[in-house]
């Protein structure tokens, strides 16, 4: 951290009309990170200038990016857990954003679909547990692609689906994911074309995987559409990717990986930032999402 006379001649500097010093002063204030910050909001509050207040909610704009920029690239280097991976996607948005609550909501609702399970549940019926207390009980609902409402930014934000139950597919499959996995249910998103689609696999563990190595597609039992939960069949995939004239292909039954479904959310994310209002946000996500590339 700089000495206070130091920030002091930056924050002085904030109004100058050279945009070669403005930017010199920007990077060296941007460099001193998230410690900077109260001293920003405190010349925000202080001076009527607009000019000078947007160009402090641009600094810590970038201050903030620079700090997710760092815990993105830290958690793609152990991206074992999925759902801070999506919160981290949330403070993109919401800096801020005091992670406990939507921890101990996840949490309890974990608990809840647990006390329902037992081990003689069949997969489909494991899947109806958690479609019932997912949909009836926690009460989300999914948002169509088709729907006008599709392209609000809140609905691609993991705290926002649990404090509004509302959100996009991709978003539901995210904790419905996190949450079979937490509870030993063997759902993972795979890679059907346009669509966010998760799978039933056989368990790891299956004395039948021992004989022969087997095709992707030949150990998903079934497919789960996180809207509302609906369950498809075999059967049914194959009619979507005729009507959409894709060629099927082993890839589209591969699981998608935490990284892998982390820059697909922050790619769909992107798109709710009209390039004509939000010129940089594309790119910045953009950027983001880049740090997740295998």
């Amino acid at each position: 951290m700089a000495d206070e006379r130091e920030i002091n001649a930056l924050l002085h500097l904030l109004d100058d009309p050279d945009q070669e010093v403005f930017d010199t002063v920007a990077d060296r204030l941007v460099h001193l990170g998230k410690e900077i910050i109260p001293s920003l909001e405190s010349v925000w509050e202080n001076t009527p200038n607009e000019a000078i207040q947007e160009r402090i909610e641009w600094l810590i704009h970038r201050v903030h990016l620079q700090e997710l920029l760092a815990a993105m690239k830290a958690w793609a280097g152990q991206p074992d857990d999925l759902l801070k991976g999506s919160l981290l996607v949330d403070k993109y948005q919401y800096p801020d954003l005091a992670e406990e609550q939507v921890l101990k909501s996840i949490e309890k609702l974990k608990r809840n679909i647990w006390l329902e399970l037992n081990n003689y549940l069949t997969p489909v019926e494991q899947i109806n547990v958690m479609n019932g207390m997912l949909y009836s009980y926690f009460g989300i609902k999914g948002i169509e692609s088709t729907d006008k409402q599709y392209r609000q930014k809140n609905h691609f934000f993991i705290h926002q689906l649990v404090e509004s139950r509302k959100g996009s597919s991709i978003i539901i499959g995210i904790l419905y994911q996190y949450l079979c996995e937490k509870l030993d249910i063997p759902v993972k998103a795979v890679q059907i074309p346009q669509q966010y689609v998760l799978a039933y696999f056989e368990m790891e563990d299956a004395p039948w995987l021992y004989a022969r190595t087997p095709s992707p597609q030949s150990r998903i039992q079934f497919f789960i559409d996180p809207v509302q939960g609906q369950i498809y069949s075999h059967k049914d995939i194959e009619t979507y990717l005729k009507r959409i004239d894709a060629v099927e292909t082993d890839r589209y039954y591969e699981p998608l990986s935490n990284k892998q479904i982390i820059q697909k959310l922050i790619r769909e994310l992107a798109k709710c930032y009209p390039q004509s209002e939000y010129p940089n946000r594309r790119y910045e996500l953009y950027h983001l999402a880049a740090l997740l590339d295998d």
